[in-house]
Protein backbone atom coordinates (compact mmCIF):
# COMPACT_ATOMS: atom_id res chain seq x y z
CA UNK A 1 0.00 0.00 0.00
CA UNK A 2 1.29 3.22 -0.54
CA UNK A 3 0.24 6.43 0.83
CA UNK A 4 -0.20 9.66 -0.42
CA UNK A 5 -1.18 12.55 2.05
CA UNK A 6 -1.34 16.66 1.47
CA UNK A 7 -2.33 18.51 4.52
CA UNK A 8 -5.44 21.40 4.56
CA UNK A 9 -7.62 23.06 7.57
CA UNK A 10 -10.62 23.07 5.04
CA UNK A 11 -13.53 20.08 5.30
CA UNK A 12 -16.26 19.32 3.22
CA UNK A 13 -19.53 20.14 4.16
CA UNK A 14 -23.12 18.16 3.23
CA UNK A 15 -24.12 20.34 0.41
CA UNK A 16 -22.49 21.86 -2.75
CA UNK A 17 -19.89 21.68 -4.77
CA UNK A 18 -16.76 19.46 -3.33
CA UNK A 19 -19.11 17.38 -0.69
CA UNK A 20 -18.37 14.39 0.08
CA UNK A 21 -20.72 12.26 -1.75
CA UNK A 22 -19.10 14.46 -4.88
CA UNK A 23 -16.35 14.14 -4.30
CA UNK A 24 -16.84 9.79 -4.39
CA UNK A 25 -18.98 10.39 -7.60
CA UNK A 26 -15.93 12.36 -9.35
CA UNK A 27 -13.70 9.52 -8.08
CA UNK A 28 -15.64 6.97 -9.35
CA UNK A 29 -16.98 8.58 -13.03
CA UNK A 30 -12.43 9.35 -13.16
CA UNK A 31 -11.80 5.68 -12.54
CA UNK A 32 -11.00 3.18 -15.40
CA UNK A 33 -9.93 -0.17 -13.58
CA UNK A 34 -11.99 -2.75 -13.43
CA UNK A 35 -13.02 -1.87 -9.80
CA UNK A 36 -13.02 0.85 -7.31
CA UNK A 37 -14.17 1.92 -4.16
CA UNK A 38 -14.11 5.23 -2.10
CA UNK A 39 -14.07 6.27 1.11
CA UNK A 40 -14.71 9.22 1.99
CA UNK A 41 -13.84 10.49 6.18
CA UNK A 42 -14.88 13.85 7.72
CA UNK A 43 -13.98 14.28 11.21
CA UNK A 44 -14.70 16.90 13.46
CA UNK A 45 -12.55 16.86 16.83
CA UNK A 46 -12.67 18.68 19.88
CA UNK A 47 -9.30 18.08 22.06
CA UNK A 48 -8.06 18.77 25.53
CA UNK A 49 -5.04 18.16 27.05
CA UNK A 50 -3.81 19.08 30.92
CA UNK A 51 -1.03 18.42 33.56
CA UNK A 52 -0.06 19.59 37.12
CA UNK A 53 -3.92 21.41 37.28
CA UNK A 54 -3.57 23.34 34.54
CA UNK A 55 -4.47 22.90 30.65
CA UNK A 56 -1.49 22.56 28.30
CA UNK A 57 -3.04 22.29 24.95
CA UNK A 58 -6.67 22.40 23.48
CA UNK A 59 -8.29 23.05 20.62
CA UNK A 60 -10.87 21.78 17.19
CA UNK A 61 -9.03 19.68 14.68
CA UNK A 62 -10.91 19.14 11.03
CA UNK A 63 -9.78 16.49 8.54
CA UNK A 64 -11.42 15.19 5.43
CA UNK A 65 -9.85 11.85 4.29
CA UNK A 66 -10.28 10.77 0.97
CA UNK A 67 -9.07 6.90 0.53
CA UNK A 68 -9.31 5.14 -3.14
CA UNK A 69 -8.97 1.98 -3.62
CA UNK A 70 -7.96 0.29 -6.89
CA UNK A 71 -9.13 -3.33 -8.95
CA UNK A 72 -6.64 -4.65 -11.14
CA UNK A 73 -8.16 -7.84 -12.63
CA UNK A 74 -5.07 -10.21 -14.55
CA UNK A 75 -4.80 -13.40 -15.64
CA UNK A 76 -3.28 -14.51 -11.61
CA UNK A 77 -6.24 -12.84 -10.08
CA UNK A 78 -7.20 -9.41 -8.63
CA UNK A 79 -4.60 -7.06 -7.77
CA UNK A 80 -5.55 -4.18 -5.06
CA UNK A 81 -4.11 -0.94 -4.08
CA UNK A 82 -5.40 1.93 -1.87
CA UNK A 83 -3.92 5.76 -1.82
CA UNK A 84 -5.33 7.88 1.09
CA UNK A 85 -5.08 11.98 0.72
CA UNK A 86 -5.67 13.92 4.06
CA UNK A 87 -7.12 18.11 3.22
CA UNK A 88 -9.09 19.24 0.95
CA UNK A 89 -11.71 17.73 -0.45
CA UNK A 90 -12.12 19.13 -3.89
CA UNK A 91 -8.38 18.40 -4.59
CA UNK A 92 -7.40 16.74 -7.91
CA UNK A 93 -9.36 13.42 -7.12
CA UNK A 94 -8.37 12.52 -10.60
CA UNK A 95 -4.64 12.24 -9.87
CA UNK A 96 -5.49 10.39 -6.84
CA UNK A 97 -7.38 8.01 -8.43
CA UNK A 98 -4.99 7.56 -11.24
CA UNK A 99 -2.16 6.69 -8.63
CA UNK A 100 -4.17 4.09 -7.04
CA UNK A 101 -4.86 2.30 -10.32
CA UNK A 102 -0.66 2.53 -11.29
CA UNK A 103 0.05 0.86 -7.96
CA UNK A 104 -2.74 -2.07 -8.41
CA UNK A 105 -1.39 -2.40 -11.96
CA UNK A 106 2.38 -2.74 -10.24
CA UNK A 107 0.54 -5.04 -7.05
CA UNK A 108 0.67 -9.44 -7.17
CA UNK A 109 -2.64 -10.24 -6.90
CA UNK A 110 -4.59 -10.30 -3.92
CA UNK A 111 -5.00 -13.66 -2.01
CA UNK A 112 -8.53 -12.82 -0.83
CA UNK A 113 -9.75 -11.81 -4.48
CA UNK A 114 -14.05 -11.70 -4.58
CA UNK A 115 -16.11 -9.85 -6.43
CA UNK A 116 -17.57 -6.75 -4.66
CA UNK A 117 -20.69 -6.55 -3.44
CA UNK A 118 -23.87 -5.11 -4.81
CA UNK A 119 -26.20 -2.95 -3.25
CA UNK A 120 -28.40 -5.55 -2.94
CA UNK A 121 -25.48 -7.65 -0.63
CA UNK A 122 -24.70 -4.18 1.00
CA UNK A 123 -25.94 -3.80 4.40
CA UNK A 124 -28.15 -0.57 5.13
CA UNK A 125 -27.78 2.54 6.73
CA UNK A 126 -28.18 2.89 10.21
CA UNK A 127 -30.66 4.84 11.25
CA UNK A 128 -29.46 8.48 11.12
CA UNK A 129 -28.40 9.68 15.07
CA UNK A 130 -28.99 13.04 16.78
CA UNK A 131 -25.97 14.97 15.61
CA UNK A 132 -23.47 15.39 18.65
CA UNK A 133 -22.64 17.92 20.68
CA UNK A 134 -20.28 21.23 18.50
CA UNK A 135 -16.81 20.76 19.00
CA UNK A 136 -16.48 23.98 20.29
CA UNK A 137 -19.48 23.84 22.44
CA UNK A 138 -17.80 20.46 23.93
CA UNK A 139 -14.95 21.71 24.73
CA UNK A 140 -16.62 24.56 25.89
CA UNK A 141 -18.84 22.39 28.69
CA UNK A 142 -15.73 20.49 29.42
CA UNK A 143 -13.34 22.65 30.00
CA UNK A 144 -15.75 24.24 32.79
CA UNK A 145 -16.09 20.94 34.87
CA UNK A 146 -11.61 20.29 34.32
CA UNK A 147 -11.49 23.77 36.34
CA UNK A 148 -14.01 22.94 39.22
CA UNK A 149 -11.69 19.22 39.20
CA UNK A 150 -8.58 21.50 39.50
CA UNK A 151 -10.24 23.55 42.30
CA UNK A 152 -10.82 20.25 44.67
CA UNK A 153 -7.51 18.83 43.03
CA UNK A 154 -5.79 21.94 44.72
CA UNK A 155 -7.82 21.53 48.37
CA UNK A 156 -7.12 18.05 48.51
CA UNK A 157 -3.24 18.35 47.98
CA UNK A 158 -3.48 16.52 44.29
CA UNK A 159 -2.05 17.09 40.65
CA UNK A 160 -4.60 16.38 37.71
CA UNK A 161 -2.89 15.03 34.17
CA UNK A 162 -4.46 13.92 31.48
CA UNK A 163 -6.43 14.27 27.92
CA UNK A 164 -9.75 14.03 26.73
CA UNK A 165 -11.74 14.11 23.41
CA UNK A 166 -14.53 14.19 21.52
CA UNK A 167 -14.43 13.02 17.67
CA UNK A 168 -17.22 13.42 15.25
CA UNK A 169 -16.86 11.11 12.26
CA UNK A 170 -18.80 10.56 9.27
CA UNK A 171 -17.99 8.06 6.79
CA UNK A 172 -18.85 7.62 2.91
CA UNK A 173 -19.15 4.58 0.72
CA UNK A 174 -19.43 4.17 -2.82
CA UNK A 175 -18.18 1.41 -5.05
CA UNK A 176 -18.15 0.83 -8.68
CA UNK A 177 -20.68 -1.73 -8.24
CA UNK A 178 -23.58 1.03 -6.68
CA UNK A 179 -23.31 0.67 -3.43
CA UNK A 180 -23.23 4.11 -1.55
CA UNK A 181 -23.72 3.77 2.19
CA UNK A 182 -22.99 6.42 5.19
CA UNK A 183 -22.40 6.52 9.14
CA UNK A 184 -21.84 8.96 11.59
CA UNK A 185 -20.66 8.05 15.02
CA UNK A 186 -19.03 10.03 18.06
CA UNK A 187 -16.02 8.13 20.09
CA UNK A 188 -13.77 9.58 22.42
CA UNK A 189 -12.74 9.13 25.84
CA UNK A 190 -11.54 11.19 29.29
CA UNK A 191 -7.95 9.48 30.57
CA UNK A 192 -7.21 11.13 33.63
CA UNK A 193 -3.99 10.51 36.25
CA UNK A 194 -3.52 11.98 39.47
CA UNK A 195 -0.74 12.44 41.93
CA UNK A 196 -0.01 13.41 45.21
CA UNK A 197 1.41 16.58 45.10
CA UNK A 198 4.16 15.77 48.41
CA UNK A 199 4.36 11.62 47.34
CA UNK A 200 5.32 10.94 43.43
CA UNK A 201 5.38 7.60 44.37
CA UNK A 202 1.18 7.79 45.10
CA UNK A 203 -0.79 7.76 41.57
CA UNK A 204 -3.97 6.10 40.48
CA UNK A 205 -5.51 5.99 36.86
CA UNK A 206 -8.85 5.63 35.27
CA UNK A 207 -10.32 6.53 32.02
CA UNK A 208 -14.03 6.30 30.75
CA UNK A 209 -15.01 6.24 26.77
CA UNK A 210 -17.42 8.28 25.33
CA UNK A 211 -21.18 7.15 24.40
CA UNK A 212 -21.79 6.50 20.63
CA UNK A 213 -24.66 8.31 21.04
CA UNK A 214 -27.14 10.25 23.51
CA UNK A 215 -26.88 13.12 26.09
CA UNK A 216 -23.11 13.11 27.89
CA UNK A 217 -22.11 14.92 30.50
CA UNK A 218 -18.28 14.90 30.47
CA UNK A 219 -17.82 16.62 33.14
CA UNK A 220 -20.11 15.19 35.68
CA UNK A 221 -17.67 12.43 34.37
CA UNK A 222 -14.64 13.92 35.02
CA UNK A 223 -15.48 14.49 38.32
CA UNK A 224 -16.81 10.84 39.22
CA UNK A 225 -13.28 9.68 37.83
CA UNK A 226 -11.20 12.39 40.03
CA UNK A 227 -13.23 11.42 43.66
CA UNK A 228 -12.47 7.91 42.55
CA UNK A 229 -8.90 8.37 42.16
CA UNK A 230 -8.89 10.84 45.63
CA UNK A 231 -10.33 7.43 46.82
CA UNK A 232 -7.39 5.64 45.96
CA UNK A 233 -4.86 8.12 46.60
CA UNK A 234 -6.20 7.65 50.06
CA UNK A 235 -5.56 3.94 50.09
CA UNK A 236 -1.85 4.66 49.35
CA UNK A 237 -1.29 6.76 51.83
CA UNK A 238 -0.40 3.29 53.59
CA UNK A 239 2.55 0.99 51.58
CA UNK A 240 2.93 -2.17 52.10
CA UNK A 241 5.05 -5.08 50.59
CA UNK A 242 3.99 -6.70 47.36
CA UNK A 243 3.30 -10.37 48.24
CA UNK A 244 5.12 -12.41 45.69
CA UNK A 245 4.05 -15.57 44.27
CA UNK A 246 0.63 -16.82 43.54
CA UNK A 247 -2.28 -14.78 44.57
CA UNK A 248 -5.70 -13.81 44.25
CA UNK A 249 -6.06 -10.66 41.33
CA UNK A 250 -9.45 -8.57 40.99
CA UNK A 251 -8.75 -7.14 37.64
CA UNK A 252 -10.76 -3.96 37.02
CA UNK A 253 -12.87 -3.34 33.83
CA UNK A 254 -9.66 -1.38 32.22
CA UNK A 255 -7.99 -4.53 32.85
CA UNK A 256 -10.04 -6.81 31.44
CA UNK A 257 -10.69 -4.58 28.24
CA UNK A 258 -7.13 -4.23 27.51
CA UNK A 259 -7.02 -8.23 27.53
CA UNK A 260 -9.74 -9.20 25.81
CA UNK A 261 -8.46 -6.62 23.31
CA UNK A 262 -5.50 -9.04 22.30
CA UNK A 263 -8.06 -11.88 22.51
CA UNK A 264 -10.26 -10.41 20.12
CA UNK A 265 -7.18 -9.25 17.83
CA UNK A 266 -5.77 -13.10 18.49
CA UNK A 267 -9.94 -14.38 16.99
CA UNK A 268 -8.31 -14.70 13.25
CA UNK A 269 -9.76 -17.41 11.04
CA UNK A 270 -6.70 -17.68 9.04
CA UNK A 271 -4.70 -17.67 11.93
CA UNK A 272 -6.20 -20.85 13.52
CA UNK A 273 -6.52 -22.23 10.17
CA UNK A 274 -2.94 -22.28 10.26
CA UNK A 275 -1.92 -23.50 13.74
CA UNK A 276 -0.53 -19.79 15.09
CA UNK A 277 -3.28 -19.08 17.53
CA UNK A 278 -4.72 -20.49 20.87
CA UNK A 279 -7.76 -21.13 19.04
CA UNK A 280 -6.55 -23.93 17.35
CA UNK A 281 -6.88 -27.27 17.62
CA UNK A 282 -3.44 -29.99 17.29
CA UNK A 283 -4.46 -31.10 14.08
CA UNK A 284 -4.58 -27.31 12.94
CA UNK A 285 -8.71 -27.11 12.74
CA UNK A 286 -10.30 -24.21 14.28
CA UNK A 287 -11.50 -25.29 18.02
CA UNK A 288 -15.01 -23.95 17.38
CA UNK A 289 -17.38 -26.10 19.63
CA UNK A 290 -14.83 -26.53 22.94
CA UNK A 291 -14.85 -24.43 26.13
CA UNK A 292 -11.69 -22.59 25.98
CA UNK A 293 -12.23 -20.45 29.20
CA UNK A 294 -14.41 -20.82 32.21
CA UNK A 295 -17.82 -21.22 31.92
CA UNK A 296 -19.90 -17.43 31.85
CA UNK A 297 -17.51 -15.50 29.99
CA UNK A 298 -19.56 -14.74 26.72
CA UNK A 299 -17.96 -12.47 24.06
CA UNK A 300 -19.74 -10.91 21.36
CA UNK A 301 -20.04 -7.94 18.99
CA UNK A 302 -23.22 -6.05 18.33
CA UNK A 303 -23.20 -2.45 15.80
CA UNK A 304 -26.46 -1.48 17.78
CA UNK A 305 -25.30 -2.55 21.23
CA UNK A 306 -26.59 0.49 23.26
CA UNK A 307 -23.95 3.59 23.60
CA UNK A 308 -21.53 1.30 21.82
CA UNK A 309 -23.27 1.86 18.38
CA UNK A 310 -20.63 1.52 15.60
CA UNK A 311 -20.82 0.59 11.47
CA UNK A 312 -23.33 -1.43 10.67
CA UNK A 313 -21.16 -2.45 7.79
CA UNK A 314 -17.30 -3.01 6.68
CA UNK A 315 -15.11 -0.48 6.07
CA UNK A 316 -11.74 -1.32 5.00
CA UNK A 317 -9.27 0.94 3.77
CA UNK A 318 -6.61 -1.05 2.65
CA UNK A 319 -5.62 -4.14 1.74
CA UNK A 320 -3.83 -7.12 3.46
CA UNK A 321 -4.64 -7.54 7.26
CA UNK A 322 -7.64 -9.81 8.59
CA UNK A 323 -10.14 -7.81 6.28
CA UNK A 324 -10.88 -7.51 3.14
CA UNK A 325 -10.98 -4.22 1.52
CA UNK A 326 -13.74 -6.61 -1.48
CA UNK A 327 -15.88 -6.82 1.30
CA UNK A 328 -16.72 -3.54 1.54
CA UNK A 329 -20.13 -2.97 2.61
CA UNK A 330 -20.93 -6.20 4.06
CA UNK A 331 -23.35 -6.18 6.82
CA UNK A 332 -21.79 -6.42 10.00
CA UNK A 333 -24.64 -8.93 12.01
CA UNK A 334 -24.42 -9.77 16.38
CA UNK A 335 -21.68 -12.02 16.58
CA UNK A 336 -20.98 -14.25 19.26
CA UNK A 337 -17.24 -14.94 19.25
CA UNK A 338 -17.72 -17.08 22.96
CA UNK A 339 -20.72 -17.95 24.27
CA UNK A 340 -20.58 -19.08 27.70
CA UNK A 341 -16.67 -20.04 27.49
CA UNK A 342 -17.38 -22.15 24.21
CA UNK A 343 -15.41 -20.49 21.10
CA UNK A 344 -18.44 -20.10 18.37
CA UNK A 345 -16.97 -17.80 15.86
CA UNK A 346 -13.26 -16.52 14.30
CA UNK A 347 -12.93 -13.25 12.29
CA UNK A 348 -12.91 -13.26 8.77
CA UNK A 349 -13.71 -12.82 5.34
CA UNK A 350 -16.12 -13.37 2.61
CA UNK A 351 -13.13 -15.22 0.57
CA UNK A 352 -11.64 -17.82 3.92
CA UNK A 353 -15.58 -18.30 4.53
CA UNK A 354 -16.11 -19.32 1.55
CA UNK A 355 -12.84 -21.96 1.37
CA UNK A 356 -14.16 -23.39 4.74
CA UNK A 357 -18.15 -23.66 4.07
CA UNK A 358 -18.92 -21.15 6.34
CA UNK A 359 -20.82 -17.60 7.18
CA UNK A 360 -18.63 -14.78 6.82
CA UNK A 361 -17.64 -13.28 9.99
CA UNK A 362 -16.40 -9.69 10.06
CA UNK A 363 -14.84 -8.19 12.81
CA UNK A 364 -17.34 -5.46 14.45
CA UNK A 365 -16.27 -2.64 16.37
CA UNK A 366 -17.22 -3.15 19.24
CA UNK A 367 -16.38 -5.87 22.20
CA UNK A 368 -18.96 -6.80 24.63
CA UNK A 369 -18.21 -9.31 27.83
CA UNK A 370 -21.80 -10.27 29.20
CA UNK A 371 -21.66 -10.20 33.03
CA UNK A 372 -24.86 -11.00 34.93
CA UNK A 373 -27.50 -8.12 35.13
CA UNK A 374 -27.25 -8.35 38.67
CA UNK A 375 -23.49 -9.14 39.12
CA UNK A 376 -21.23 -7.24 41.43
CA UNK A 377 -19.18 -4.17 41.21
CA UNK A 378 -15.75 -4.35 41.88
CA UNK A 379 -16.24 -2.58 45.48
CA UNK A 380 -18.70 -5.46 46.13
CA UNK A 381 -15.90 -8.27 44.97
CA UNK A 382 -13.31 -6.06 47.27
CA UNK A 383 -16.09 -6.48 50.26
CA UNK A 384 -15.71 -10.69 49.32
CA UNK A 385 -11.77 -10.87 49.21
CA UNK A 386 -10.27 -12.61 52.06
CA UNK A 387 -6.72 -11.64 50.58
CA UNK A 388 -5.94 -11.05 46.76
CA UNK A 389 -4.55 -7.70 45.00
CA UNK A 390 -7.05 -5.10 42.90
CA UNK A 391 -4.95 -4.21 40.11
CA UNK A 392 -6.02 -0.70 38.19
CA UNK A 393 -4.30 -0.74 35.10
CA UNK A 394 -1.65 -2.51 32.96
CA UNK A 395 0.90 -1.38 30.69
CA UNK A 396 3.22 -2.42 28.10
CA UNK A 397 1.97 -5.60 27.21
CA UNK A 398 3.53 -7.05 24.14
CA UNK A 399 2.89 -10.94 23.11
CA UNK A 400 5.43 -13.36 23.16
CA UNK A 401 4.12 -16.13 21.80
CA UNK A 402 0.90 -15.93 19.46
CA UNK A 403 0.28 -19.42 19.25
CA UNK A 404 -0.54 -19.64 22.97
CA UNK A 405 -1.62 -16.00 22.91
CA UNK A 406 1.36 -15.17 25.74
CA UNK A 407 1.81 -11.64 27.05
CA UNK A 408 4.00 -9.98 29.01
CA UNK A 409 3.30 -6.78 30.64
CA UNK A 410 2.86 -4.62 34.25
CA UNK A 411 0.93 -2.81 36.14
CA UNK A 412 0.58 0.89 36.42
CA UNK A 413 -0.90 3.59 38.89
CA UNK A 414 -2.37 1.93 41.53
CA UNK A 415 -2.06 -1.96 42.95
CA UNK A 416 -3.71 -2.39 46.38
CA UNK A 417 -3.68 -5.25 49.14
CA UNK A 418 -7.12 -6.43 49.94
CA UNK A 419 -7.47 -8.40 53.75
CA UNK A 420 -10.29 -9.64 55.01
CA UNK A 421 -12.62 -7.93 52.53
CA UNK A 422 -11.07 -4.30 52.70
CA UNK A 423 -7.92 -2.40 51.41
CA UNK A 424 -4.45 -2.39 53.97
CA UNK A 425 -2.67 -0.26 51.72
CA UNK A 426 -0.99 0.04 48.26
CA UNK A 427 1.87 -2.02 46.93
CA UNK A 428 4.76 -1.21 44.39
CA UNK A 429 3.30 -2.61 40.12
CA UNK A 430 4.54 -5.64 39.62
CA UNK A 431 5.29 -7.51 35.92
CA UNK A 432 3.47 -10.92 35.06
CA UNK A 433 3.70 -13.09 32.57
CA UNK A 434 0.61 -15.20 31.51
CA UNK A 435 -1.12 -16.78 28.70
CA UNK A 436 -4.49 -15.01 28.42
CA UNK A 437 -6.77 -17.79 26.89
CA UNK A 438 -5.38 -19.77 29.89
CA UNK A 439 -5.84 -17.69 32.39
CA UNK A 440 -9.49 -16.71 31.49
CA UNK A 441 -10.18 -20.37 32.77
CA UNK A 442 -8.96 -19.49 35.67
CA UNK A 443 -11.84 -16.71 36.38
CA UNK A 444 -13.81 -17.48 39.58
CA UNK A 445 -15.96 -14.75 39.21
CA UNK A 446 -17.43 -12.30 36.94
CA UNK A 447 -18.52 -8.86 37.84
CA UNK A 448 -21.37 -6.27 36.56
CA UNK A 449 -20.66 -5.27 32.69
CA UNK A 450 -20.36 -1.45 32.07
CA UNK A 451 -18.09 1.19 29.24
CA UNK A 452 -14.68 0.68 30.03
CA UNK A 453 -11.73 2.22 28.45
CA UNK A 454 -8.58 -0.32 27.55
CA UNK A 455 -5.43 2.33 28.39
CA UNK A 456 -3.13 0.60 26.17
CA UNK A 457 -5.79 0.37 23.50
CA UNK A 458 -7.36 3.65 24.02
CA UNK A 459 -6.51 4.83 20.63
CA UNK A 460 -7.62 1.89 19.01
CA UNK A 461 -10.86 0.12 20.00
CA UNK A 462 -12.42 2.73 22.63
CA UNK A 463 -16.01 1.04 22.51
CA UNK A 464 -15.99 -2.24 25.27
CA UNK A 465 -17.85 -3.28 27.69
CA UNK A 466 -16.77 -5.34 30.38
CA UNK A 467 -16.65 -6.59 33.87
CA UNK A 468 -14.35 -6.51 36.34
CA UNK A 469 -12.84 -10.46 37.20
CA UNK A 470 -11.37 -12.27 39.56
CA UNK A 471 -8.37 -14.66 38.47
CA UNK A 472 -7.12 -17.45 41.05
CA UNK A 473 -3.35 -18.00 41.27
CA UNK A 474 -1.65 -15.32 38.87
CA UNK A 475 2.15 -15.27 39.23
CA UNK A 476 3.46 -11.92 40.86
CA UNK A 477 6.74 -10.85 40.60
CA UNK A 478 8.54 -7.58 41.73
CA UNK A 479 9.50 -5.10 38.76
CA UNK A 480 12.81 -4.09 39.46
Amino acid sequence: MTTAENTDENTARDTGEGTSWDVAERALKASRADGCVVIVDEEDAAQSRWAANAVTTAGLVRDHRVTVVAFAAGRRGTATAAMTRHGDPAGDVARLVADAERAALESPASPDTMPLLTPAEAGSQAPETPRAQDGAEWLTEFGGGLRSAFARAREDGHLLFGYAEQVVRTTYLATSTGVRLRHRQREGLIDLTTRDAKDELASAWSGVPLPSTGPYDAGAALAGLREDLARRLRWAERRVDLPEGEIEVLLSPSCVADLLLHVYQAMDARDAAEGASPFAAPDGTPRFGERVTAPGLTLRGDPAFPGLECAPFALVRAPGGDMSVFDNGLPLRPTRWLDDGVLTALAGTRHSATARGLPPTPRIGNLVLDGPENGPGLDAMVADTRRGLLVNSLWYLRPTDPRTLALTGSTRDGVYLIERGEVVGAVDDFRFSERIVQMLGRVTEIGRSAPALAREWDDGLSRTSVPPLRVTDVAVRATR
